[in-house]
């Protein structure tokens, strides 16, 4: 029966590969890529997780290595760590080299549909992205309407309060005013 760090190592090595050749498809599918800008951006965000994916195990390796009882063992070990980082290198080399070979085709496609005058498909793609961009700034404006409309209202509120105060206040400074003296001092002599 394998050791359970027998049984980790050999877990490790396996999603190495995996995680490995997981990164080199998705770098064939960044030199296959035409386009637009942002599928290679979906793209390279993949990529970066299945590096980070790929680093950790590789170090989860190496930390195994260390471990191992007999040197022999760690040595070997750590000679496949070693591997696996040049590996890992190399494909960090192929995917910069995928990336720049993909936005210089991405830039010459859109120059050359410039010089063109763009065709349909180009247009369409514009077409969605401006209707989604021209969506999104009507939500805006009637969101800053509605802002602008409850604003209003309460001002309009405010100033129906104002006006009814003062309003109560008019009537009853000229009923104070039409009262004659005597209503105010009955007894005063000059008063009646």
């Amino acid at each position: 029966m394998a050791a359970p760090q027998d049984v980790h190592v050999r877990i490790c090595n396996q999603e190495i590969v995996k995680f490995d050749l997981e990164v080199k498809a998705l770098i064939q599918d960044i030199r296959d890529c035409s386009g637009p800008l942002s599928a290679l951006t979906e793209l390279n965000t993949k990529v970066k997780e299945k590096f980070q994916q790929l680093r950790h195990r590789i170090q989860e390796l190496e930390q195994s290595a260390k471990e191992q009882d007999k040197e022999s063992e760690k040595q070997v070990l750590l000679q496949e760590v070693e591997n696996h980082k040049k590996q890992m290198l190399s494909n960090q080399t192929s995917w910069r080299k995928a990336n720049l070979t993909c936005k210089i085709a991405i830039d010459n496609l859109e120059k050359a549909e410039l010089l063109q005058g763009g065709d349909l498909l180009r247009q369409r793609k514009t077409t969605k992205e401006s209707l989604a961009q021209t969506s999104s700034s009507i939500t805006e404006s009637l969101m800053g309407i509605s802002r602008m409309m409850s604003q209003q209202v309460q001002q309009s509120e405010e100033a129906m309060q104002t006006l009814v105060h003062s309003s109560n206040r008019q009537k009853s400074t000229r009923k104070a005013s039409s009262l004659s003296p005597s209503q105010f001092f009955p007894d005063y002599p000059g008063c009646k």
